[in-house]
């Protein structure tokens, strides 16, 4: 499987309006392979610093996708016709706290 085409600024590169996007799996690959660039230390500043802004893309839409998963799971385990988190959702403990 090939991963998505990142081109500088974080934006993708070549892609038509009706191109697919790439999938959360896609994006999280991409993401890991930028850590594990920056992990080994191998660039330089300017280069270090574009990695990251493209690592911090990825993450916003990582972000925007878990979001939409999860407001597709509250709808459709909502047994009334109302929208509840899960009760043993990890960030509803957080905001709790």
């Amino acid at each position: 499987m090939k991963g998505p085409t990142i081109q500088s600024g974080g934006q993708p590169g070549g892609e038509s309006a009706g191109a697919r996007q790439p999938s959360f799996d896609e994006n999280l690959a991409a993401l890991e392979a930028i850590v594990v660039l920056l992990d080994q230390q191998a660039l330089g500043l300017e280069p270090a610093l574009e990695k990251y802004r493209e690592g911090v893309a990825l993450v916003k839409k990582c972000q925007t996708i878990l979001t939409s998963f999860q407001k597709q799971v509250e709808e459709l385990s909502a047994e009334d016709g109302s929208t509840r988190p899960y009760p043993n959702d990890p960030d509803l403990r957080a905001s709790a706290s």
